[in-house]
C-alpha cells in the first residue's frame, strides 16, 4: 500500500487526468484572451507587470502553479497558494477615467480569472476529443474550486457545475470590454517577440496555436475583439486535429519537459498514478448521471458533497 501523499486532488481525479494533456497548452492561451476581455482584471497586470517583457514568464508560472496545484504534495500546493495570495495582497491597480486605486485580490477579480481559466480549460478538451461525460465535466468544475481556494475566494460562491458556469459568464457579460489594454494582449499573442533565431518557429508554429486557442472563443470575445467569428464547427475539426497530432507525441517525452510535475508524481505514487484519458472512460461507467447538479441543488448541496472546504491562511 501507499501511504505517498496523492495532492488536493489525486489520481483518481478528472483533474489529474485532464491536465496532463498536452492541449492544456492551447487552453492556457484562449484563457489569456479571454481573461482580458475583463478591463479591471486585465489592468491590474499590465499595470504590475511588463507584459510584453515577461509574457512567456507569466505563462510558465501559470504552468507551474497549475501544475503544482495538480500533481504537487498537499504542503507543495498550499504553500504556493500561500505565496501568490500574498503577492496579490500587495499589488494595486488605478484606474485611469475614475482615478480608483484598488487591489487585485478583489474577488470579482479573481472570479473572473478562475472561470476564464476552468472554462477554457474544459471548452479545449472537450472540443479537441478529450473524452469527458458532462458529469466528469461537472465534477471537474467542483473539483476546481480547490484551485479558487488556493487564491483566496471562497468555494462556496464559485461555480461547481457547467450551468453554474454558463451563468456566471451570463452575469459578468455586460461588464466585458476589448479595452487597449486587452488589445495589447492580443498584439503581443498574435506576434510576441522572440529571439530572431525563433522567427521561423514563431511564423509555422505559434501563430497557429495562438490562432486556434483564438478562433475557440465564444462568438461575444470574437465580438468584442472586434474580428468575424470563423464557424464552431471548422474551429472543432481543428481542435481535434492538434489534440491527435499533440497525443501522438510519446507522453515520456512530452512530461520530461521541466518542471517535471507528472514525472515527480509518479515518483512519489508509483506507476500507476500516470494520468491517461481512457481512465476516465472507465470512470465515465460509474460516475453519477447528468442529473447530479439537480440533485445536489434540491438537496442543498453547494456542489462538493462532503468536502469540507479550507479556510486558506
Amino acid at each position: 500500500m501507499n501511504d505517498a501523499d496523492p495532492g488536493l486532488f489525486g489520481p483518481d481525479s478528472v483533474t489529474w487526468q485532464m491536465h496532463g494533456d498536452p492541449m492544456m497548452w492551447v487552453a492556457g492561451i484562449r484563457a489569456l484572451y479571454l481573461q482580458a476581455l475583463h478591463p479591471r482584471a486585465v489592468r491590474g497586470v499590465m499595470q504590475n507587470s511588463d507584459f510584453r517583457k515577461d509574457a512567456w514568464g507569466r505563462l510558465l508560472r501559470t504552468a507551474d502553479f497549475v501544475g503544482t496545484l495538480t500533481y504537487g504534495t498537499v504542503p507543495a500546493a498550499e504553500k504556493y497558494g500561500a505565496r501568490v495570495r500574498r503577492i496579490h495582497r500587495l499589488l494595486k491597480a488605478t484606474d485611469p477615467g475614475t482615478g480608483e486605486v484598488y487591489g487585485i485580490d478583489e474577488p470579482e477579480l479573481l472570479l473572473w480569472v478562475h472561470c476564464a481559466e476552468v472554462d477554457s480549460y474544459l471548452q479545449v478538451e472537450r472540443r479537441s476529443g478529450f473524452p469527458l461525460s458532462d458529469a466528469q465535466a461537472d465534477r471537474y468544475i467542483d473539483e476546481q474550486r480547490e484551485s479558487a481556494r488556493l487564491v483566496g475566494l471562497d468555494p462556496s460562491g464559485v461555480p461547481a457545475t457547467t450551468v453554474a458556469l454558463a451563468a456566471y459568464f451570463e452575469r459578468v457579460r455586460p461588464r466585458l470590454a476589448a479595452g487597449s489594454e486587452a488589445l495589447d494582449v492580443d498584439d503581443f499573442l498574435r506576434s510576441p517577440p522572440v529571439h530572431a533565431l525563433l522567427t521561423p518557429a514563431r511564423a509555422l508554429l505559434w501563430r497557429r496555436v495562438a490562432a486556434l486557442a483564438y478562433d475557440s472563443l465564444p462568438p461575444y470575445a470574437h465580438e468584442l475583439y472586434g474580428r468575424t467569428a470563423p464557424p464552431p464547427a471548422a474551429v472543432d475539426r481543428r481542435l481535434r486535429t492538434t489534440g491527435t497530432a499533440l497525443r501522438a507525441v510519446p507522453a515520456r517525452l512530452r512530461w520530461c519537459l521541466p518542471p517535471g510535475h507528472i514525472v515527480n508524481a509518479m515518483a512519489r505514487l508509483g506507476p500507476g498514478s500516470r494520468p491517461a484519458p481512457y481512465k476516465l472512460r472507465r470512470q465515465a461507467a460509474i460516475l453519477d448521471g447528468p442529473g447530479r447538479a439537480q440533485r445536489q441543488a434540491s438537496s442543498g448541496a453547494d456542489g462538493g458533497g462532503n468536502r469540507r472546504w479550507r479556510t486558506p491562511g
